[in-house]
């Protein structure tokens, strides 16, 4: 998938191959069939639960197997569109340059930095396109397309990740949590912890011993929570030509900053840091000092290299350091 300006035709795909799609199904049918012993008990609720988790499993192998993969090639003259199921025939369709009308981009509410392009066609069809691998050159991807299509007055996306931007910005401007969500978290942890004691107490048993040691320890993870909350805030990254600017917080909500050059960097590396490859790829910077920088989630992993190559070239990292 690479929609970078360096080639005549702009590539777009969306899905998973064969092989990858077979693995996420095997682990779902696995774990679905965990549940298989339920179905042979004679406790209602087990069978109940093996029914529904069974189904459940089924219905996401099915999604998974029969969700298409689709490829746009997009030429001066024509947008050549193949879909394709898993083991099915490759359908193909192709849509003429003077049957083309409007153009729009359109923005994903899962993901800031993701864009896809929705034509407009004379018939009024609307056809929605996979999502823009490059996204540090959408608007100059956007403006191409146009003008090869011949289409007026399309809207410039804003997109915080477009090369054009003096700063890149990753992430959202962290602020602390206010005071009383603080306590409240802090009095949900010793209500927790508290619980199991006064409901013996209140039963007439005899507390235990877990029921003792889940006192303190209510006691700590209150003190956690009012030390450490803001430390999960996450980072906002500011790239600029030469630098990076990572604004965090400290435990206490104040503000801290850190700065990355580029003879700084030992190694830049994209990782994926979550369940999906397609959502919860992020860039990690390493420095010759040993500290490590994760960016705020980006998306797929080709909108990561993306953010990542535009990273080395404004630091201006040596291929020695570069990962990507």
């Amino acid at each position: 998938m690479d929609d970078a300006t360096t080639s005549n035709d702009i590539r777009l795909r969306e899905g998973s191959s064969i092989a990858q799609r077979l693995v996420v199904a095997g682990s779902a049918a696995a774990v679905a069939l965990c549940f298989t012993p339920g179905l042979f008990t004679h406790d209602a609720l087990e069978v109940i639960v093996s029914v529904v988790a069974l189904l459940a499993g089924a219905a996401f192998v099915g999604v998974i197997m029969l969700t298409p993969a689709v490829v746009w090639i997009i030429t001066p003259d024509e947008i050549l569109i193949g879909r394709q199921r898993p083991f099915g025939k490759l359908q193909t369709r192709i849509v003429m340059k003077y049957d083309i009308t409007g153009l729009q981009v359109l923005g994903s509410k899962t993901a800031k930095a993701r864009f896809q392009l929705a034509f407009t066609l004379a018939s009024g069809e609307r056809l929605t396109s996979p999502p823009l691998a490059d996204v540090t050159h959408v608007r100059d991807t956007v403006a191409r397309i146009a003008a090869q299509f011949d289409v007026p007055d399309v809207e410039a996306p804003v997109n915080p990740l477009d090369a054009s931007n003096p700063e890149m910005r990753l992430g959202e401007p962290v602020e602390p949590f206010s005071q009383r969500d603080i306590r409240i978290a802090a009095l949900i942890a010793v209500a927790l912890s508290v619980a199991p004691y006064a409901y013996r107490l209140w039963r007439g048993l005899p507390p235990n011993l877990i029921d003792f040691m889940l006192l303190p320890l209510g006691v700590i993870a209150a003190f956690a929570v009012f030390r450490f909350a803001n430390l999960v805030t996450g980072a906002f990254w500011i790239i600029r030509e030469g630098d990076i600017r990572v604004e965090r917080l400290w435990g206490n909500g104040q503000p801290r900053a850190d700065h990355i050059e580029g003879h700084e960097v030992k190694a830049i590396t994209v990782e994926r840091r979550g369940r999906s490859e397609d959502e919860h790829c992020i860039v990690v910077i390493r420095l010759q000092s040993g500290r490590r920088f994760r960016s705020p989630r980006i998306g797929s992993r080709n909108e990561a290299r993306a953010v990542g190559a535009e990273i080395v070239r404004r630091l201006g990292i040596g291929p020695e350091s570069d990962q990507i």
